[in-house]
């Protein structure tokens, strides 16, 4: 079995705050730095400033939220959201989404997961399984809500975003 993997990781300790900024679905395309500053391993070069646009891509900008799969296969989504204390969201929120800027195949949206606050930290993890194209960037997207689903610019402190494809998937 033959596995292409991209591993993204995103600290505010390391390279600063993230500001959220809510999309017209109402969720935040988390991004990721270029290159291996921050524990990425992308050795099929998934996450590469050139995809998706005309000139470089520049983080924190919204290209550098997506991977750009390197093959065709059997995709295993993992995201790590580490939430700063913030008393105001009543609700937390995230999805895996194929093509979330609109550059190839349409926004598509799925695994969509809401939870509520507990008393300690709000780290939350994600996994989704599905079939991924090269054409068709994967990103996650993220949202924090108080009463009457008021969308809050709740800070980040940790995101994580992996994609293992596994590339001999037998079809029918």
């Amino acid at each position: 079995m033959s596995i292409a993997i991209c591993s993204l990781k995103w600290e505010a300790a390391r390279s600063g705050r993230q500001k959220i900024t809510y999309d017209r679905d109402g969720y935040h395309l988390v991004r990721f730095p270029y290159g291996a500053g921050e524990e990425a391993y992308d050795p099929w070069r998934m996450h590469e400033p050139f995809h998706g646009g005309t000139g470089p891509s520049k983080f924190p900008d919204a290209r550098s939220g997506l991977i750009w799969p390197s093959h065709d296969g059997w995709g295993t989504l993992t995201a790590l959201v580490f939430w700063e204390p913030d008393n105001r969201p009543t609700e937390y929120r995230s999805r895996f989404v194929r093509d979330p800027l609109d550059l190839s195949t349409g926004y598509d949206s799925t695994a969509t997961t809401d939870s509520v606050p507990t008393r300690g930290g709000q780290y939350r993890s994600y996994l989704w399984q599905m079939f991924v194209h090269p054409g068709t960037p994967v990103g996650l997207k993220i949202s924090a809500r108080g009463p009457g689903d008021v969308k809050i610019a709740a800070p980040l402190m940790m995101a994580e975003l992996k994609l293992a494809i596994q590339t001999d998937v037998a079809r029918p």
